[in-house]
């Protein structure tokens, strides 16, 4: 059974985007959805700079482009993607990319709401100097109340020994200085606000009008969403859940147990692949995993795929 997913902010890098665009009709969709949100993509995927392209507003926008035309070039048709994935989910701005494929949006619309999600989220961080680091080891047990005496969130629980904590400047240097027990690390991440905690409850607002409009439908594949790692059928459902969730933890940790319990023997990840794969590696022994990249890997996530997926049992 295979899995696909999309990553979420952070996972971009200058330019990562200038080898998909020597594909058929890529620059053409990414300059027309640029236009329609007002967001050179073109640009900020080839030529920005990491400053540049860290601004939340700029980076949500851009990896949802980048998943989605990736993603494409493996799934032509949504008939495709149903027969060929077993279950679909993103990690963070991710679950709008898997919104999108799983057919619960338009790709535009699916565009047009994560400028919305992006330009809400910055906002909220301009209130607050705040931002996010990632813990590597450590037992749970003892990193989420070591968190709560500095007065972080524990806002991705990723499994495989990672949990990332978020809260105000302060709080994450406090944190560098004084890691709880057994942690081998603490990496302050490349986004611009502490995302999935009670700092961004004006984005929830913003957002619940911004999807109002939107045209949903039911997902034709399972979407196995961050907030407690559950299969959702329904599409209104799940377009309530990505409201609710630029303020809530993401639960990666429990989106890859469902993984398991669905019976996963591979998972892909979309561009900019890399990290979920390496979650994956450590939680998930024995399942075999691909992170696209570049066009180079298209070949190999083929393979992959005609070999796990449904239309191979």
């Amino acid at each position: 059974m295979l899995v696909l997913v999309a990553p979420g902010q952070g996972a971009q890098t200058p330019g990562f985007l200038t080898p998909w665009l020597d594909l058929p009709g890529v620059e053409d969709r990414l300059r027309e959805w640029s236009a329609a949100i007002d967001l050179d993509l073109v640009h900020y995927g080839t030529k920005a700079d990491a400053d540049e392209i860290r601004d939340t507003a700029v980076a949500q926008p851009l990896l949802v482009a980048a998943s989605l035309v990736s993603a494409r070039q493996l799934f032509a048709a949504p008939e495709d993607f149903a027969a060929g994935v077993g279950a679909a989910a993103g990690h963070s701005v991710g679950e709008l990319a898997a919104a999108a494929l799983t057919g619960v949006l338009p790709d535009l619309a699916a565009m047009t709401l994560v400028r919305r999600r992006g330009l809400a989220m910055a906002e909220a961080a301009a209130v607050t100097e705040t931002g996010m680091a990632a813990l590597l080891g450590g037992d749970e047990a003892e990193v989420l109340p070591h968190l709560e005496k500095l007065g972080l969130t524990a806002a991705n629980v990723n499994g495989a020994g990672q949990i990332v904590a978020a809260g105000t400047a302060e709080q994450i240097a406090a944190l560098v200085e004084d890691k709880p027990a057994g942690t081998r690390r603490v990496v302050p991440l490349k986004v611009a606000g502490a995302f999935h905690t009670h700092h961004m409850a004006p984005a929830v607002t913003a957002l619940e009008s911004a999807v109002a409009e939107l045209p949903v439908a039911d997902p034709h594949t399972r979407y196995v969403s961050n907030k407690d790692g559950q299969v959702v059928a329904s599409g209104q459902e799940l377009v309530r859940r990505l409201v609710g969730q630029v303020a809530n933890p993401v639960r990666w940790d429990l989106c890859m147990e469902t993984f398991k319990e669905l019976g996963v023997t591979a998972l892909v990840e979309v561009s900019p692949g890399g990290t979920l794969v390496g979650l994956a590696r450590r939680a998930l022994p024995g399942v075999q995993t691909l992170a696209l990249k570049t066009p180079d890997d298209l070949d190999a996530a083929r393979t992959l795929i005609a070999e796990h997926s449904a239309m191979a049992e």
